[in-house]
């Protein structure tokens, strides 16, 4: 049996949507994973009444804290031991539960990871994935998008490796093409990390490595399956797609391709590089994000894509 766990209390509009959400995953989840809930247990059971909904299909644990989104993350990790976020990361680290998801405070999400189920050895930075559709409707991983700033072309080369472990076992693409963000297709493009990176890329065997790839061919799926880039370029990648399909929807547009760069299908960016399944929401989310934010982590869980990371860098930790 695979147990997921899931923030019942983080999110704008929790526990309603979160509750809503979990619901409507039931459907589609296989008949050997089990949901479970971290929050206010009389507020989840309400919501599942006025859903229609019997409490007997989850497993509830009931927090009497919640982190919001106002608090400091690694304080209130302290602060707060009964909160659903700290209480859920505890039953991963022990094996309670095999993934654990929230739409909540995302700097706290990120403290549990580092410092609760912690990196794998031999990872120096993890990270933290998006996945978005191509033109062809195929999907792309992109990493990092947002936890580490600036990053050394050592991190870069093994989030390549990160990347397509993650593109293979979770999203099912054979041999996938990775690629690093850069201003240029040519190897001497781009600053010193940036040549610095393409030049371990180049020379290793750990990843098919395709090469450069520009900002304009990141959505043809010409180049990459796996776009490699530091966090501080690939979160203004990121929220400049999400912005642009705000306004194109907005707007009325209606195009196959927009609808693949919609966040809800995905529902959440997985923390990759640390031992356990982890998957961040958007505060924002609404039920069909909730829902497949719950379905990836099933499927990230299924591939126990943490020890799969951990394995691949135990070969490359030097030993005493």
């Amino acid at each position: 049996m695979i147990r997921l766990g899931l923030d019942a209390m983080g999110g704008d509009y929790a526990p309603q949507v979160i509750v809503k959400g979990a619901v409507a995953a039931l459907a589609e989840l296989p008949g050997d994973c089990r949901v479970v809930l971290y929050g206010d247990r009389g507020r989840i059971e309400q919501v599942l009444r006025e859903e229609n909904v019997s409490p007997a299909l989850f497993d509830i644990v009931h927090t009497c804290e919640v982190i919001g989104f106002d608090d400091h993350p690694s304080q209130a990790f302290v602060k707060k031991p009964d909160s659903s976020i700290v209480v859920g990361f505890g039953h991963l680290k022990t094996g309670e539960i095999q993934g654990f998801a929230s739409a909540g405070n995302t700097g706290a999400m990120l403290v549990g990871s580092m410092l609760t189920v912690r990196p794998a050895e031999g990872v120096i930075r993890p990270a933290i994935a998006a996945v978005v559709n191509n033109a062809k409707g195929e999907p792309i991983v992109i990493l990092d998008v947002g936890l580490n700033v600036d990053s050394k072309p050592e991190v870069l080369y093994q989030w390549g490796i990160i990347g397509d472990i993650y593109a293979d076992y979770v999203l099912g693409i054979d041999r996938p093409r990775v690629a690093l963000l850069n201003i240029g297709e040519e190897s001497e493009k781009g600053d010193q990390t940036a040549k610095a990176a393409h030049e371990l890329m180049a020379a290793g065997s750990h990843f098919n490595f395709t090469g450069n790839v520009e900002g304009k061919d990141i959505f043809t799926g010409r180049v990459a399956d796996v776009v490699v880039c530091d966090g501080f370029v690939g979160n203004v990648l990121l929220k400049q797609t999400e912005g642009f399909y705000a306004i194109l929807k907005k707007n009325g547009v209606k195009d196959g391709f927009l609808d693949g760069l919609n966040y809800e299908l995905y529902g959440g960016t997985p923390v990759l590089g640390v031992n356990g399944t982890v998957v961040v929401g958007h505060g924002r989310s609404t039920p069909l994000a909730i829902k497949n934010m719950v379905l990836q982590t099933e499927k990230m869980a299924k591939a126990d894509i943490g020890a799969r990371i951990g394995k691949a860098f135990s070969h490359m930790v030097p030993k005493s």
